[in-house]
């Protein structure tokens, strides 16, 4: 008699009750050197220009204590955690086609593993020095798939990462925010058109619908390959003119359940991509102020990692500790909110969004959106 299949593998959403789900680890993470979309993304003014190696001992140790604190805290609500395997990220990253002299870490499995339904997606990756970052993931996929024979595993297609794929415009070394707004409001991106790129990280799942962000980091071949490869589904692309390093969604745009988004206000959503929402009755509304006006010594994000939040139910939602005015708000909204110290882990990939993967929520495929 075969065994009863088990379900290990269900997301549709952002906010469905959370019962699985993947928290990265700081371990090995490197300050990765210079490449076309690294440098693209570095603030001008950042301490990281330039800077290229292992972090230090010290910087993980802290970062590892919060993820671990992180860890129990979801544990502690009845939600199992899992953690990636990390590899060996000093090693040189050489394809036929390029070559980098180390690679990233994997403490934002987010960036990775895209979690649609049934589905873990490894996405194409924009950066050189995260080409090899999806085998931190495989040992979890594996064993997902050897248990649930219903999970599927899939793998976009490999992108080449040739000079073709990144405009020469963004290697100066000072291009200035005006200039960069200019840019981005006109979706002119460092990343060409030459292939289908995309992280996972710029999709947020609203059930039968996903929004994906055009920029740095997704191009429109990617929206393309993902409006073909998930048929089933409607995929619509939006983008943000207030951000000059437009990377990854979840920090400007973040639903918190059926009805609600939270909106960077310095990032607003345009006009015309907006009615498509408050038309479906969608609320959107400006996120609070971060409470700290710059990001941590050695950090890539902007000081909006405020506002990437982790929905544990449509109720609930856990936010970095010292994001006061972030707190104040949700607990405004009705939220029960669970402070989280995370500040140690944000150079290590971003905020508490960015360090998980959905593994399991409760819930099935809704459809959020009448298009009559």
């Amino acid at each position: 008699m075969s065994k009863q299949n088990k379900t290990i593998v269900n997301s549709w959403n952002e906010w469905d009750p959370l019962k699985h789900v993947i928290v990265g680890v700081a371990d090995g993470t490197h300050i990765p050197p210079a490449e076309p979309a690294l440098d693209a993304k570095v603030p001008e003014d950042s301490d990281m220009k330039g800077d290229w190696g292992p972090r230090s001992e010290e910087s993980i140790f802290k970062a590892n204590e919060q993820l671990d604190n992180f860890v129990k805290i979801l544990e502690n609500r009845g939600i199992k955690v899992d953690r990636p395997t990390p590899i060996d990220f000093s090693q040189k990253v050489v394809t036929p086609d390029f070559e980098t002299g180390s690679m990233f870490g994997s403490m934002p499995p987010r960036d990775v593993i895209l979690t649609v339904g049934n589905q873990m997606l490894e996405a194409t990756m924009s950066y050189r020095c995260r080409w090899f970052e999806y085998l931190c993931y495989r040992p979890l996929i594996k064993k997902y798939s050897n248990k649930d024979q219903n999970m599927v595993h899939e793998a976009a297609p490999k992108p080449r990462l040739t000079d073709l794929d990144y405009r020469k415009d963004y290697l100066s070394e000072k291009i200035g925010v005006e200039k960069r707004l200019k840019w981005t409001a006109e979706k002119y991106f460092v990343t060409t058109e030459e292939e289908p790129l995309f992280d996972a990280a710029d999709v947020l799942r609203f059930g039968k619908d996903l929004v994906v962000q055009h920029g740095f980091t997704t191009n429109l071949k990617g929206i393309d390959w993902l409006r073909r490869h998930f048929k089933d589904h409607n995929v619509h692309a939006v983008n943000f003119p207030g951000d000059p390093y437009p990377i990854h969604i979840d920090a400007t745009f973040s639903p918190l359940r059926p009805g609600l988004i939270i909106n960077n206000p310095d990032r607003r959503l345009p006009e015309d991509q907006r009615k498509f929402f408050e038309k479906n009755d969608w609320e959107i509304i400006d996120a609070a102020r971060p409470a700290h006006n710059s990001p941590p010594p050695l950090c890539y994000s902007s000081v909006w990692l405020s506002m990437n939040v982790l929905v544990l139910d449509p109720k609930t939602v856990c936010v970095e500790a010292s994001e006061t005015n972030q707190i104040e708000q949700l607990d405004k909204l009705g939220f029960e909110v669970v402070p989280i110290p995370f500040r140690d882990a944000y150079p290590f990939g971003g905020g508490l969004h960015c360090a998980t993967a959905d593994v399991f929520r409760e819930g099935k495929c809704e459809n959020y959106f009448n298009f009559s």
